[in-house]
């Protein structure tokens, strides 16, 4: 099983997803490591309470000093041997540097259909232009802001009377259904970066065609 961390700063509640996942009988991946660049993230005591090793390293002395920080990210990650990481809201940008060192090993989700709608509220922006159909992505990281190859999506139907928060909350569940199954998927060498897009091992069920690749 690949050694997986998981990073906050708040609930995670894509990490709880993931654990869940990652605790069922032939899940290909480990989650080793929870770290939250905040020491008041509730996602923490989830995390222990399921017997998973936490750590903080508090981002907000280093300020702009990016390198600072992930030299000590950095070094927890090398201590537990962890093969791939899983941002779960995490709220702290990463240098380019620590991010190619990372490539093809660190996963993002984001709650669009990207490309549309990268960024901020993108719920709002969902709505602002009309789209009938949103839903999220899992993506390799890449410096730019949601924009590295697109691993797998989901997609749900917007409703007329849809808010930001009603949207938000029926493309959560979504978000909990795809990204156990992209980790899947990449601790079982299913993907392949061509570029800046991926292929899959995985096949497209034609009676689901809201969620792509599938995996059974």
């Amino acid at each position: 099983m690949r050694p997986v961390a998981i990073l906050i700063s708040g609930r995670g509640s894509n990490m709880s997803a993931l654990i869940e996942a990652a605790a069922a009988d032939g899940f290909p991946a480990k989650i080793a490591l929870v770290i939250s660049n905040r020491a008041d993230a509730p996602g923490l005591a989830n995390a222990q309470a399921n017997g998973i090793k936490t750590l903080v390293i508090e981002s907000k002395p280093f300020g702009k000093d990016r390198a600072g920080f992930e030299k000590l990210l950095q070094a927890a990650l090398d201590e537990h041997k962890i093969e791939v990481i899983c941002l779960a809201g995490f709220m702290r940008l990463f240098t380019a540097e620590f991010v190619q060192h990372w490539y093809g090993r660190m996963l993002n989700i984001h709650p669009s259909l990207l490309p549309s709608f990268p960024g901020l509220d993108p719920h709002g922006q969902a709505l602002r232009a009309g789209v009938k159909i949103s839903g999220a992505t899992v993506h390799f990281v890449i410096p730019e802001t949601d924009a590295g190859p697109i691993v797998m999506q989901g997609a749900v139907p917007v409703a007329g009377d849809d808010t930001a928060e009603t949207l938000a909350a029926r493309v959560l569940s979504v978000e909990h259904q795809i990204y156990p199954q992209a980790l899947r998927l990449l601790a079982t060498d299913g993907i392949k970066i061509d570029g800046d897009v991926t292929t899959s091992t995985a096949g497209v069920d034609a009676e689901d065609n809201l969620i792509a690749p599938t995996v059974i």
